[in-house]
């Protein structure tokens, strides 16, 4: 009976020692801009690139598949409830995230993400809950939810102020006679580079992911509210425009 004692005080530090992985945590922090000043919402008037004159009322969106990568190149996929997180300007408690995962230590160069919901992820009835089931996309042009909605006004070139929805989704394919036909993925995927952003054992590290409103109008596509209108849902030109500039949207800080 002694030596099976011995075993056991020989074996269960070297268990301890095997299982350990030294792994910290982090906290994302959302914030939203326009031209690099902090957002402020029901205040006329900002200016984008097309010169259209607007103000922002709400502004809120999903991400998905997010991934931070090393510096060797190993990546850990964060995860969250539901495979996605929510962002919305007007609830604090969603511009603030802290994933219950333990991150690996160590230099991490990217963040990557899905912007909107990616596919395995965008069904209908996947939220059951405020404030995310109120991003439910109609059912008639595809289903699942909204990627992204920034409302608020904009002052036409009658000098009219109009409402705007700039609401990104699934977008639908259609034929001579304008019938839908099929439906589109418009989700896409952001890498943004972190400037010294390591994790260390028992320490909370933070990173801030900032949406400057004002770049989904000017690069590499001009969007201008006078063509486009107020309301694209069903407009697949205007979501592919919107798709190509959201890849510079967003900065890590």
């Amino acid at each position: 009976s002694g030596r099976k004692i011995l075993s056991l005080l020989i074996w269960v530090p070297l268990l301890f020692v095997s299982c350990h992985k030294p792994a910290g945590s982090i906290q994302v922090d959302f914030s939203f801009a326009v031209d690099g000043a902090p957002l402020v919402q029901n205040s006329c008037c900002y200016v984008n690139a097309a010169g259209n004159r607007y103000e922002v009322t709400e502004a809120q969106y999903f991400v998905s598949n997010i991934i931070l990568t090393r510096t060797d190149g190993t990546q850990t996929l964060i995860s969250s409830d539901h495979g996605a997180h929510y962002v919305d300007a007007d609830i604090a408690t969603t511009l603030s995230w802290l994933p219950t995962d333990e991150i690996p230590e160590g230099e991490y160069k990217t963040i990557t993400f899905t912007f909107g919901l990616a596919p395995e992820l965008n069904h209908s009835y996947f939220y059951t809950d405020a404030p995310e089931n109120a991003m439910s996309w109609p059912a008639n042009l595809g289903g699942g939810y909204h990627y992204m909605k920034i409302n608020g006004w904009w002052i036409d070139e009658n000098g009219t102020r109009k409402p705007f929805n700039l609401h990104t989704g699934i977008g639908q394919q259609r034929d001579e006679q304008g019938e839908t036909t099929g439906f589109i993925d418009n989700s896409f995927s952001v890498t943004l580079p972190l400037n010294n952003f390591s994790v260390t054992g028992n320490c909370l590290s933070k990173l801030q992911i900032e949406m400057d409103i004002n770049r989904w109008f000017d690069s590499p596509y001009l969007f201008d509210f006078n063509i486009f209108g107020g309301s694209i849902m069903q407009n697949q030109e205007a979501q592919e425009v919107l798709r190509a500039n959201g890849c510079d949207v967003f900065r890590a800080l």
